[in-house]
């Protein structure tokens, strides 16, 4: 099962699972991104609207990427708006979605799923006005070294989601190619629990 195949058959379930993941990369955003001024956003990875809903207090318009039909047809369910249109694409491949540039790029337990970062970031850059901001949070590595993975239950068993392991480095190193700047790294951790395994990693990149 592919990446698509798999969040087009957790879509049905995603909102009413138990899923700490999920539930903690929100909050991570918001606390990440409260300081950062936006009016437009090209939010990847929106799903079914979990940080959509956020974004359209913040942002006068924002287009919200998903690769899952499944996906996107409940976030279309959840939220009316005229500031935000919903559209299905494959960030992999050339960002044709987009005819503008915006103020904030942002990723929401995307990369993960991701091989190479090089033509994501690559596009990424082109989307940015100067001066703007890349938002990513991933499920931490060191969570991954432990063998976390995005996984859901169904009658046929427990289903993993294709997953790639990038370490801190990667993305901060892959970023600097294309002109993208650090300004902020952060860790999130159960029960803000700091002795233990962090869940999620934030970053936040600037374009210079």
């Amino acid at each position: 099962m592919d990446t698509k195949q798999a969040y087009d058959q957790w879509a049905a379930q995603y909102d009413t699972n138990q899923n700490l993941t999920r539930d903690l990369e929100g909050q991570a955003l918001q606390e990440t991104l409260a300081q950062v001024p936006f009016r437009s956003c090209l939010e990847i990875g929106c799903g079914t609207g979990k940080n959509t809903i956020w974004f359209i207090t913040q942002a006068e318009k924002i287009l919200a990427i998903d690769l899952s039909a499944e996906m996107l047809g409940k976030a279309r369910q959840k939220i009316i708006s005229n500031q935000v249109r919903f559209q299905q694409a494959d960030i992999t491949k050339d960002w044709a979605f987009r005819n503008e540039t915006y103020d904030l790029v942002s990723f929401s337990l995307v990369l993960e799923h991701i091989e190479n970062l090089n033509p994501v970031f690559r596009e990424v850059a082109g989307a940015l006005v100067s001066g703007g901001y890349v938002y990513i949070g991933e499920l931490h590595p060191f969570k991954q070294y432990t063998g976390s993975k995005a996984r859901f239950d169904t009658a046929e068993g427990q289903q993993i989601v294709p997953c790639f392991n990038h370490h801190l480095s990667d993305f901060i190193q892959t970023a600097k190619l294309h002109g993208l700047e650090l300004v902020d790294v952060n860790e999130y951790f159960d029960d803000n629990n700091r002795t233990a395994i962090p869940r999620i990693l934030t970053i936040l990149l600037r374009k210079i």
